[in-house]
């Protein structure tokens, strides 16, 4: 995946989503940990509140006393970090833990309502924040009537840690939660795009030939692509199908006007004007050759249903032809031409093998290279086939070859005519539009005998 890529934007809005979830849902958890942590310490201090109030008492000179050993050991160590302190509203007495020593629990000045708890955030002995409750009660022993102010403190610093604690605890859980929240975004991301990969080896299908358009049978936020795919490779179809047509209707139209043009020649040639009828037929025979060439280029698009390139689109049925029959029958029919009666043909093909081409079209293809070889070589032609995806068939005559530059010019594309070497012009452009209508290969070298070596890298037939 790179930065353009759909999936990898979701996946890291996905991830970056999770993360400040993630992040949020570890401090709102610590906060309410601490939260209910601290109500718990506040019900434990209001029990030990309770339990000063039940068990104070009155000297026989009328002082306050409380004489219960409260069982937090923290009570009795200095600065324990647990307080508690009384103090009585009409005498100097005031009464106060051990972990106090010699300080004191510096209590707000105003006097709460009896019997009401108050809360205070308060410093204690040795700078601790602590969390202190109050109440004011009116204690009446027998005759006396005197207000009593009780207070516990418990030191901040237990609560955070605590906090502290859960949260180094609930870290693990949220890093592994968060996995997996990613490998479930991440299965999210690629069953929800797999609907566009399905679009993707769709056209990829249709530019192979394999069909030859989009199903329908995606969702409905994918259907309307789908859909205009279809539409324009209908509209493609079309516009081929008209530029086919015209240049069909083109090239029968110079037909007659080729013919009326050798008749001519003939004519000029009668009243004793060789040159120039030469030259007339010269010029007949070149257009000829450019009308058949466009008409055989028309049947090819026609058959492929695509322009240069695109490869072959055809309906259920795939087309087929058998390779060594068609080379067997190419080579028996040039025998029989005067070129290739003198020549001696080798051909090296194990059956069978098929191909992916219609066999018109293999036979229009193989025909052009074995007679370009016959009209070149001096003694032979080899022809050897190597079985394989693709197919390789090499075909090298003992002629006098093609210079490097040659060559170069030999394996351009949309090669014109007048731009081709002397001979080898016309049957190799027509064979090098057949290979790009099938997505076949044609690649050009030099044999071994001196002549030239063309290779052709034909797609295999699949099984069915």
């Amino acid at each position: 995946m790179t930065r353009r890529s759909l999936r990898a934007r979701l996946l890291l809005a996905a991830a970056v989503s999770i993360a400040l979830a993630l992040v949020a849902a570890g401090i709102g958890l610590t906060a309410l940990f601490g939260h209910h942590v601290e109500r718990r310490l506040e019900n434990q201090l209001d029990d030990t509140l309770g339990q000063i109030l039940g068990h104070l008492d009155v000297t026989a000179d009328g002082r306050i006393q409380f004489e219960l050993h409260l069982a937090d050991p923290r009570f009795q160590i200095p600065l324990g970090g647990l307080y508690w302190q009384i103090q009585d509203e009409d005498r100097p007495t005031l009464l106060r833990s051990r972990s106090l020593w010699d300080g004191v629990l510096d209590l707000p000045a105003d006097l709460p309502p009896d019997g009401i708890l108050h809360r205070h955030d308060l410093v204690g002995p040795g700078d601790q924040p602590l969390l202190a409750l109050e109440r004011l009660v009116r204690f009446r022993p027998e005759s006396l009537n005197r207000r009593v102010q009780v207070a516990v403190a418990l030191d901040r610093q237990e609560l955070v840690q605590a906090r502290r604690a859960f949260a180094a605890d609930i870290v693990p859980y949220l890093l592994l939660l968060g996995a997996g929240l990613v490998l479930a975004a991440w299965v999210q991301v690629r069953v929800g795009l797999s609907p566009l990969d399905a679009v993707r080896r769709g056209v990829r299908a249709i530019r192979s030939g394999e069909v030859r358009r989009l199903p329908t049978d995606y969702p409905d936020e994918v259907r309307p692509l789908a859909d205009e795919v279809n539409a324009l490779l209908d509209a493609q179809d079309a516009a081929i199908a008209r530029a086919r047509d015209w240049t069909a209707d083109l090239a029968h139209g110079l037909k007659t006007p080729l013919v009326t043009l050798a008749a001519d020649a003939e004519r000029l040639r009668a009243l004793g004007q060789p040159a120039l009828a030469d030259d007339l037929d010269g010029l007949a025979q070149t257009m000829r050759r450019r009308v058949d060439r466009e008409l055989i280029r028309g049947r090819i698009r026609a058959r492929a249903g695509g322009g240069q390139g695109s490869g072959p689109r055809w309906g259920a049925a795939e087309p087929g032809a058998d390779l060594p029959a068609t080379l067997g029958r190419v080579i028996r029919t040039l025998e029989r031409t005067p070129n290739g009666a003198r020549l001696h043909w080798y051909l090296d093909c194990p059956p069978p093998l098929a191909v992916r081409m219609a066999p018109e079209d293999l036979t229009e293809l193989l025909g052009n290279i074995l007679e370009n070889a016959a009209n070149w070589a001096r003694g032979r032609v080899l022809v050897r086939v190597t079985a394989g995806d693709p197919v390789r068939v090499l075909v090298q005559d003992d002629g006098p070859g093609v210079p490097d530059e040659g060559l170069r010019s030999l394996g351009q594309r949309g090669l014109r005519l007048d731009e081709a070497t002397q001979g080898f012009g016309l049957g190799l452009a027509i064979a090098r539009d057949i290979c790009d209508a099938w997505g076949a290969d044609l690649a050009f070298g030099h044999a071994d005998a001196g002549g030239l070596a063309v290779t052709l890298s034909l797609p295999r037939l699949r099984p069915s």
